[in-house]
């Protein structure tokens, strides 16, 4: 088991119109993808076969991708179908086809496996809500130029919103909270007690009774994180997102913000993707920063109770990056008391 095994985000759907073609790179290999004929999303590496033409920067004509250097010209399946320097001759061009790679559309998603041979036990990971009645969903896309294990463990590292997102989302207010953090078949759960009020500008919006957050943070193997918060009846709050390793420093985020908030739910988009955007963009800087000073020195860190979350999910990609499988990590659970 490594890295490939898994499905990775190319695009939204959206993004993938006909007669377009959209150059993306996973795990260091560029990737061209397109819709073929049928309008079934397909994924080559993005070489030609003749003389390395690059695919991505090539176009659709009914349904087949064209390379821009010579017109050489693939079906959906990868097979090249025409050649023009060999004029009428469909005889001659033989039997030779790009390399593919699996693709899969979900909830609006693209999504690629390299792996040369897919397993049936990993699919893309399933949107909560996506499309639902009375739900909405706000999708974001963000580069961070750090890799994926240090942007997953952001998104679910409550201590650095008090200092990064002071007053947007959280404050120092020195609240104790108590948590219980499992990993557990190559996941990571943190659930959290005693969290009331210190949401930021929003707070009397959110929960206006002060009564106890059903707050829940989950990290899936290999690169998916969810927060979620339930404040109350139409007051239920998810953050999903989906780091995609272009590099090894290069990471390529896809969040959707989910939302019921009942009869808010037309109103709340705009203020929703605003305040989503403004605290990406504190993550996208403190995170670059970062990867400046890791570069600079190397990657040490010093791990307290209060960072047990990190050392689990670090635990599960280290395996990972070792042809491990994380299942087979023991089980654990403990409860952590920290203050923010």
């Amino acid at each position: 088991m490594d890295f490939k095994a898994f499905w990775y985000v190319l695009s939204e759907s959206r993004e993938l119109k006909p007669n377009t073609v959209l150059g993306r790179q996973v795990l260091d290999e560029r990737i061209a993808v397109f819709r073929d004929e049928h309008g079934r999303a397909a994924a080559f590496q993005d070489k030609c076969l003749h003389r390395a033409g690059p695919l991505s920067r090539g176009r659709v004509v009914k349904g087949r991708l064209q390379c821009p250097y010579h017109g050489w010209s693939y079906e959906g399946t990868g097979r090249i179908v025409d050649i023009p320097s060999l004029g009428p001759h469909p005889e001659k061009i033989g039997q030779w086809s790009a390399k593919s790679f699996a693709v899969r559309e979900l909830d609006g998603y693209v999504y690629v496996c390299l792996s040369e041979s897919p397993s049936e036990e990993f699919q893309p990971f399933r949107m909560r809500h996506y499309g639902e009645r009375g739900w909405r969903t706000i999708r974001l896309t963000n580069r961070f130029r750090n890799n994926v294990t240090n942007c997953v463990e952001n998104f679910v590292d409550i201590p650095h919103t008090a200092y990064v997102h002071a007053g947007i989302f959280r404050s120092r207010k020195n609240e104790k909270l108590i948590t219980r953090i499992a990993r557990k078949n190559g996941s990571v759960t943190a659930t959290y007690q005693r969290e009331r009020a210190n949401l930021g500008v929003f707070s009397w919006f959110l929960n206006l009774s002060g009564r106890e957050i059903v707050h829940t943070d989950s990290f899936y193997m290999p690169n998916v994180t969810c927060v979620e918060y339930l404040f109350g009846p139409n007051r239920h709050f998810m953050i999903t997102s989906q780091s995609v390793p272009a590099s090894d420093d290069d990471t390529l985020v896809y969040t959707d913000l989910t939302f019921n908030y009942g009869v808010w739910n037309r109103v709340a988009p705009f203020f929703v993707r605003r305040q989503g955007q403004r605290i990406i963009d504190q993550d996208i800087e403190i995170l670059n920063l970062q990867m400046e000073v890791i570069r600079r020195y190397g990657e040490e860190f010093s791990n307290t109770p209060a960072d047990l979350v990190h050392v689990f999910i670090e635990s599960i990609r280290k395996d990972l990056e070792m042809g491990r499988d994380p299942r087979l990590l023991p089980e654990q659970a403990r409860e952590v008391e920290f203050w923010v």
